[in-house]
């Protein structure tokens, strides 16, 4: 287990700005958190440094600039041995097009997030997944019709438990 790294209200300040709009200024930012802008850039950088920021990007709105496809697949494999997870594993960071892949717990063991071009793409990808002689695997897909809600971010501070009240 990773040991958390001590952040305090002025961290998650910056956190939950940078989550809200990337490309805030320095200056900008440190009025918002309530420091110098050297102060605040050196938090910032420490935040990078201990790989609490990990990158920063743009929401692009891909149906104004080209036709896709996006599927949620669920995947079972038959064997839950290493070897099999691990080439899945291996396969999925092969696949581009597998824009997000989590290892789950009930009744399959993977949820894959998939962005295509379209149905004749997705197609040869699932043959790629289900035709390895690696594993065994069962793939349930799920074509988005529309995504309701975004991910724009999370207020932190709402799980992370203050170590200092003060």
């Amino acid at each position: 287990m990773v040991e958390a790294l001590f952040l305090d209200r002025i961290d998650l300040r910056i956190l939950k700005e940078l989550q809200r709009n990337a490309r805030v200024t320095n200056q900008d930012l440190a009025i918002k958190a309530c420091l110098s802008p050297s102060s605040c850039l050196q938090r910032v950088r420490r935040l990078e440094k201990n790989k609490i920021l990990l990158s920063y990007h743009a929401r692009v709105n891909l149906a104004l600039i080209c036709r896709h496809l996006l599927c949620i697949a669920t995947v079972s494999l038959k064997n839950h041995s290493q070897h099999d997870f691990r080439s899945f594993e291996k396969r999925i960071r092969e696949l581009p097009e597998v824009i997000e892949c989590f290892t789950v717990s009930g009744e399959f063991d993977f949820f894959l997030k998939v962005l295509c071009p379209d149905m004749h793409r997705y197609l040869e990808i699932n043959e790629l997944l289900v035709g390895s002689n690696d594993y065994t695997v069962t793939i349930s897909t799920h074509v988005v019709m529309n995504q309701n809600k975004h991910f724009d971010g999370f207020d932190i501070g709402s799980l992370y438990e203050m170590k200092d009240k003060k």
